[in-house]
């Protein structure tokens, strides 16, 4: 399915949602807005209509809902793996405009939501994501990238199923080695403990690039 829907292929709500979230710092608030799916059901992978339709996401949910948006606004649907070391890996949604790199992400930490498009290539805007990545357990190993015309036939806009081949997808695309320092990693690590323990229900935002950050 890698032709873009008519307008007739959404639902009315679906499509005023859409003509309303032309830009991506539109569609990351409207995200940054939703109630975060903490699958306590169990595991799910929703398609852009069940987003619409629950009103809530986590970051693969929201990456693929945001693909669909953007798409309708020329944009290609392209979703970009952080690959971390505790296999909790972070999904977000990357484009491009003026030669730079940008990002849409859902999280419930504020620090892994989306980017400006300010970067020159993907590597400077996984090293945006790396700090803010650190909690417990948590350190970004690696970095993919991939479309989601890759996959065909498949049905990833409105499929009322869960989606569970877009993850295996995503765990199959060749992935590049992210090399980081021992000494960095430990400073953020003992951080985030330090700061969990005074405020443990908050999420970090002491992180210095806060400047680029697109909440």
């Amino acid at each position: 399915m890698n032709e873009r829907p008519s307008r007739e292929a959404f639902t009315i709500k679906e499509w005023r949602l859409i003509q309303r979230l032309n830009t991506p710092a539109k569609v990351q608030r409207w995200l940054t807005s939703l109630p975060y799916n903490w699958e306590r059901r169990g595991g799910t992978m929703r398609s852009f209509r069940e987003v619409v339709r629950r009103n809530q996401a986590h970051c693969l949910e929201a990456s693929v809902a945001a693909a669909v948006i953007l798409e309708q606004h020329g944009y290609l649907p392209l979703l970009f793996d952080l690959e971390s070391i505790d296999l909790l890996d972070h999904v977000i949604f990357v484009f491009q405009q003026n030669g730079r790199w940008g990002s849409i992400a859902r999280s419930r930490d504020i620090g892994l939501h989306g980017r400006k498009p300010v970067f020159e290539n993907l590597r400077q805007l996984v090293w945006s994501y790396f700090d803010p990545y650190i909690d417990m357990t948590g350190r970004i190993k690696g970095y993919g990238l991939t479309s989601l015309y890759e996959l065909g036939n498949y049905d990833w806009r409105f499929n009322s199923r869960n989606m569970h081949k877009i993850e295996d997808h995503l765990r199959a695309i060749p992935h590049r080695k992210l090399k980081s320092s021992d000494r960095r990693y430990v400073y953020w690590h003992e951080r985030y403990k330090i700061y969990k323990q005074r405020y443990p229900r908050r999420s970090p935002a002491y992180y210095g690039n806060r400047h680029q950050w697109m909440l």
